[in-house]
């Protein structure tokens, strides 16, 4: 009987392969892959964002933790099918902005998000407006995360907020920002419904302006 307590301290530690091994010894066991999505990866993503927060972890962890979770993922998400699927909080669409190349912290957002329970949407970089809209249509988001690292790039982020409110869909979605430049008086003044300067706080602020925190 496998003990999937090592599992979680795998994707905590950053292992991909020994938590892929493990995972498919839990699907060998006909363990439920939402139990060990919920119990297990959940669990261990936040516990790595608590760490960070803490100063106990740091960037280079957390990337390895959100891979490990993402190897175990990708072998639990075709059975999910069968089960109630959408056990997820919401749909995220995240990219960094138009003109703007960077994506470290993006893709740890992303990776947070996706270890916290959400679908995750993500354009990449050098995104437009266009993009962010056609995807919350496509995929019935309920948030949208945008980033940037360059101070050239954030006005930016209010044209695609600006975007939204001509497409009508501004009050359907929650519009997160974020970035080394960005702050909270920056989001305040373009009009963004929240801003954080971590992914573990993200996830945090996330399900607070949605009323799940």
């Amino acid at each position: 009987m496998i003990n999937l307590n090592l599992l979680y301290e795998a994707v905590l530690a950053g292992k991909h392969i020994q938590a892929m091994e493990l995972t498919k010894e839990a699907i060998d066991e006909k363990i439920s892959p939402k139990e060990i999505i919920d119990n297990y990866l959940i669990k261990a993503m936040e516990e790595i964002g608590r760490r960070f927060e803490a100063h106990k972890a740091f960037v280079p962890e957390l990337l390895m933790a959100g891979r490990a979770m993402k190897s175990s993922l990708s072998l639990l998400q075709p059975l999910l099918k069968g089960e109630d699927a959408h056990s997820s909080i919401g749909t995220i669409v995240i990219g960094t902005v138009k003109g703007d190349l960077h994506d470290i912290g993006k893709n740890l957002v992303g990776s947070m998000f996706e270890g916290c329970g959400f679908q995750v949407v993500d354009l990449g970089v050098d995104v437009d407006a266009a993009k962010f809209i056609q995807a919350v249509k496509d995929h019935h988001a309920t948030i949208v995360g945008l980033s940037a690292l360059l101070t050239t790039t954030m006005p930016y982020m209010k044209t695609i907020i600006e975007a939204f409110k001509s497409e009508g869909l501004r009050d359907k979605v929650i519009i997160m920002v974020g970035g080394a430049p960005v702050n909270e008086h920056f989001a305040i003044e373009i009009g963004a419904d929240g801003y954080s300067d971590s992914a573990n706080s993200a996830v945090i602020k996330a399900k607070e302006l949605m009323g799940a925190a």
